[in-house]
């Protein structure tokens, strides 16, 4: 059996990208696929767990990202990797690219201290590169962090991180792009300032050129 697809959705908090994933999935349903929708921090019990934790207990930086890094290890090994080999397509509301915009970017942390624990909760002591994951898609849904503030100061009480200052976010947003210039393949850039159609066009004419919402591009 092939594969499966994986593909991400990453943004700051207030870009919208949530609300998106059920719709891409419709569309994946659509053309035969089968669809496993999963979110970091979270996916599993003890994922799951681990976000209460980091949204809502306070922490350093050091913490944060080693609690984030336990969640996708366990979230990696109970879902992902098993929907994958399944055949299924993966949709991810987070993976690897918010650590580095996050907790790299947002919080200061050394990216080659991230990129040494991402190899290890994705590969385990042995470090075998061969069991590195990328997504074959990432989403990436750009905003202006004065619109997402705007925008999440109508939403519900903020968590730890939503209720970071617009500062962070300018840091968080430059990690993105940072990210996304260094994966121009897999990485595609979404303008999450349009009207909500507009953006869910935009996301599936990108899955769509990839060939993966058509009916024949995969068994």
């Amino acid at each position: 059996m092939n594969r499966g697809l994986f593909i991400t959705f990453e943004g700051i908090d207030g870009a919208g990208k949530s609300s998106h994933i059920a719709r891409l999935a419709d569309a994946l349903r659509g053309a035969g696929r089968e669809v496993v929708l999963t979110r970091e921090p979270g996916g599993t019990p003890l994922a799951e767990t681990l976000r209460e934790l980091l949204l809502h207990q306070p922490m350093d930086a050091l913490t944060e990202v080693l609690l984030a890094f336990a969640a996708r290890r366990d979230h990696l090994r109970q879902v992902i990797g098993p929907a994958l080999a399944k055949g299924c397509v993966v949709l991810c509301d987070r993976f690897t690219d918010a650590t580095f915009a996050y907790q790299g970017a947002g919080r200061g942390l050394d990216g080659a201290l991230l990129s040494y624990m991402e190899r290890v909760a994705q590969t385990g002591i042995a470090q075998n590169d061969d069991l590195m994951l990328d997504p074959d898609m990432t989403l990436w849904f750009d905003l202006p962090p004065a619109v997402a503030a705007a925008r999440l100061a109508d939403a519900r009480a903020p968590d730890r991180f939503e209720s970071q200052p617009q500062a962070f976010f300018s840091r968080v947003a430059q990690g993105y792009a940072d990210r996304a210039a260094q994966a121009p393949q897999r990485m595609f850039r979404i303008d999450a300032a349009l009207e909500r159609e507009q953006v869910a066009e935009q996301m599936l004419a990108a899955v769509a050129a990839r060939g993966w919402l058509s009916a024949d591009s995969h068994g």
